[in-house]
């Protein structure tokens, strides 16, 4: 369902348009949480490690996919707004090539160099074989993930939330089974984790691609347009190059702790995986929210309407608070019966490690979605600058405070998990003085696709 942003009630277009989403990334969670489950009860404490392990180094390959979702998004949502249905075919058609051959040429790298990685954070010994088999299928498979992530910004850009929502829910459902099926039926140990995860990718990737070409064959056009623009590929590389690269620089810092994780056993490396897990559940639902609030604020931009912007930005923020209040009390006061979902109860030393950064982060959830909304209207309005030193903040002070307060001050693991909330804190009051000084005033025309020249057939 194709949905226009720049109309009606801002709170309520919003908030339907955002909770599809929310509903979305709940159900991928759900099963990136079922696989640890699976590996850390059907398998054991191991397995649990050596997917946590892996975990930063596959968010490197991912960021560049999220980032590219995000400046189709942008680009797509403008053109959407403003009516012009030919060029945003060619930017789809542009997008969709260049990110074939950049998905292509990232499988090859990860295939060569990530035994490379793994062994540069110092994985343990004891789990290293288990991460390296685990994250080469998962390499394989980074073509679907691409794939979806692009459909994904597409159909967020076109107002449509639910067709990414009905896609996930098949995927989750058919994960866990397929889970089921490989680890506890033909025994495969951790490769049938990813295995499963390769399968209910690929499938839901494909039929992600086949809806979006039905769902663009919606928008009529009078005229020809290119299939690939040079010129469209500069306005789209303008967003979608710093949303890579934040994306990017984030899984690397994240690289830094884990390495720095690493070095305390294969204990704690499981209790962190664990605890990751439910953490990221939530801090990326506070990001879907901000993607959507950058398709609001980007098509409302491009149908000459910035007076909805801080409308938008108010009523997601609310939003956000909402969503965060049940996961601070689940993890805050419930934390060892949710790490207990992943460990059993001899694996005290990890339950412990998961805990105390569950109690120590948690809180700070209501300073963050303020963060992150802040991030996704500056994102909708190409304010990139902005939007980039916000978040290298972020990063650089998590890094920083996570190496000084562990190595540095000996706090040891709990050093690391301190560095969450400083530097949350001190990012989030960079981002909304960002915000606060409106550059969508004078940037909401900064990305507007020339015209281009148009002579093949649709």
């Amino acid at each position: 369902m194709i949905t226009d942003l720049t109309r009606g009630d801002t709170k309520k277009m919003l908030w339907l348009f955002s909770i599809p989403m929310l509903l979305s990334v709940a159900f991928q969670q759900m099963y990136h949480i079922a696989d640890s489950i699976i590996a850390g009860k059907c398998i054991g404490e191991h397995a649990l490690a050596a997917v946590g392990a892996s975990h930063p180094i596959t968010m490197i390959f991912m960021s560049v996919a999220v980032g590219s979702n995000i400046g189709c998004a942008v680009v797509v949502s403008k053109l959407f707004g403003g009516k012009e249905y030919g060029r945003l075919k060619t930017a789809v058609c542009t997008i969709f090539l260049t990110c074939a051959a950049v998905s292509i040429g990232m499988t090859l790298l990860g295939l060569m160099t990530g035994n490379a990685m793994l062994s540069a954070i110092h994985t343990p010994a004891d789990v290293f074989q288990d991460a390296s088999v685990y994250l080469k299928i998962y390499i394989l498979g980074y073509l679907f993930s691409f794939l979806y992530n692009i459909c994904n910004g597409v159909f967020t850009s076109l107002g449509d939330s639910r067709t990414p929502l009905y896609f996930l829910i098949g995927s989750s459902v058919g994960n866990i089974l397929l889970d089921l099926f490989f680890v506890i039926g033909l025994k495969l140990g951790v490769s049938g984790v990813a295995w499963a995860t390769f399968l209910a990718q690929g499938c839901a990737s494909i039929l992600a691609l086949l809806t979006m070409i039905h769902r663009l064959k919606q928008l009529q056009t009078t005229e020809p347009y290119e299939k690939f623009s040079f010129p469209m590929l500069k306005q789209v590389t303008i967003v979608a190059v710093p949303s890579i690269l934040q994306q990017c620089f984030v899984s690397v810092g994240n690289l830094f702790v884990q390495s720095a994780v690493n070095s305390y056993g294969s204990a704690v490396v499981a209790g962190f995986s664990a605890c990751q897990k439910l953490n990221v559940f939530c801090v990326t639902c506070m990001t879907t929210l901000s993607n959507g609030l950058s398709s609001f604020t980007a098509q409302n931009l491009g149908a000459k309407k910035p007076e909805r912007v801080t409308e938008g930005f108010r009523a997601g923020a609310l939003l956000g608070v909402i969503v965060c209040v049940p996961f601070f009390l689940l993890y805050f006061f419930c934390g060892e019966g949710a790490m207990g979902l992943f460990m059993e109860e001899s694996s005290k030393a990890a339950i412990q490690t998961g805990m105390d950064f569950l109690r120590i982060v948690t809180p700070f959830y209501f300073v963050v979605i303020f963060k992150v909304m802040c991030d996704g209207v500056l994102r909708g309005a190409s304010a990139m600058l902005q939007f980039m030193t916000g978040t290298f903040a972020d990063l650089f002070l998590r890094v920083a405070f996570a190496f000084l307060f562990s190595k540095g001050l000996g706090f040891g693991p709990m050093g690391i998990w301190m560095a969450w909330p400083i530097g949350w804190t001190l990012s989030t009051l960079i981002s909304y003085s960002f915000y606060r000084r409106k550059p969508w005033l004078s940037a909401r025309d900064a990305v507007s696709p020339p015209s281009c020249k148009e002579h093949d057939a649709p």
